[in-house]
């Protein structure tokens, strides 16, 4: 299947599908003597398979690794069940800091809600963001 064909049932475009190949995530295919890539059918449900796994948060690297593992005839389950783990936790981490973000957001909301900007000192840049009690150098 030519570049265009694969493009078209893939719904990547062929710069992607040449990117893919030079990221080691396709293998080169084979060359028609006229030299057009000639992907096997089956490249479709490999780009479904590296679709699937972007949606999924993975990285082009972590992606690799796991195609590396099948390409090498091992079931990459193991690796994959670890990858979304790790992937699971880092959400876990970044929701932590998001909420924590939020309530000091909240905060600041209040105290801006709460704050007269006449009486704001000349000095200060915005008492809204400078901590209650904090101290001016």
């Amino acid at each position: 299947m030519r570049i265009g064909d694969l493009a078209e049932a893939s719904g990547l475009t062929a710069k992607t599908l040449r990117f893919y190949e030079q990221a080691g995530l396709l293998p080169a295919p084979p060359r028609t003597t006229g030299g057009y890539r000639d992907y096997p059918d089956h490249t479709v449900a490999r780009l479904a398979f590296i679709r699937g796994a972007q949606g999924a948060g993975l990285s082009l690297a972590e992606i690799r690794s796991v195609l590396v593992l099948r390409d090498g005839g091992q079931a990459p389950c193991a690796h994959v069940t670890m990858l979304i783990d790790q992937r699971l936790g880092d959400i876990e981490r970044r929701l932590a800091e998001l909420t924590k973000t939020r309530e000091e957001l909240r905060g600041l909301a209040r105290r801006a809600a709460a704050t007269d900007p006449a009486g704001c000192a000349e000095d200060d840049i915005c008492t809204i963001l400078v901590p209650p009690g904090a101290s001016h150098p």
